[in-house]
């Protein structure tokens, strides 16, 4: 058996996720799921908890909003030949 059931989705409307989420459920009550919104980033939490996921996974989110910040600070230390 599995510890749990991780689901990826390119598609941003998030209806293969929910449709997987309550199938899945029917049969397996308490296998965990797992889900990474990236696409479909406009439903929320609850609504995922209530198709059926237990763990929602938010993949590389602090990254990519500190990359603009790096990037400033990188290129003013470039320009300045030291930190400032």
């Amino acid at each position: 058996g599995a510890d749990g059931i991780m689901i990826h989705s390119k598609d941003k409307s998030g209806e293969d996720i929910r449709e997987f989420c309550r199938t899945f459920r029917k049969e397996y009550a308490h296998v965990p799921i797992v889900v990474v919104p990236t696409t479909y980033d406009h439903v929320h939490e609850s609504e995922l908890h209530e198709w059926g996921a237990n763990v929602v996974i938010y993949a590389n989110h602090l990254l990519r909003a500190a990359y603009p910040a790096m990037m400033n600070v990188a290129r003013t230390i470039l320009e300045n030949e030291r930190a400032e």
